[in-house]
């Protein structure tokens, strides 16, 4: 009995001591972009492909893509997808084109 007793101390102080390290109220992605009358705030595809165009030519070629992206998410992000988007724009063969015509979710 007094064993479990100290069980339930030790975790009754575990789950306080999350408790304190835990925001009380947590905004989720939409909440922090977006206004009080519900509108939009954050980053638009002008702001994201400017911040891609990293050589300032006007648009973000698919290298520039990957590497926004990969900066975002981490290296190797969605490497097949971005894989074939580059082979198609590099003109690859008609079996790596047909693959890369499918970019959907």
């Amino acid at each position: 009995m007094k064993s479990q007793m100290i069980k339930l101390s030790m975790l009754a102080a575990m789950v306080a001591g999350l408790m304190s390290v835990m925001p009380v109220h947590a905004a989720t992605v939409l909440d922090v972009l977006t206004d009080t009358q519900d509108r939009y705030t954050g980053p638009t595809v002008e702001d994201n492909v400017a911040l891609m165009d990293t050589d300032k030519n006007g648009f973000a070629d698919a290298g520039e893509v990957r590497a926004f992206l990969e900066l975002k998410h981490g290296k190797g992000y969605e490497s097949e997808v971005l894989d074939r988007f580059e082979a198609l724009l590099r003109g690859a063969s008609c079996g790596t084109v047909a693959g890369a015509s499918q970019l959907t979710n």
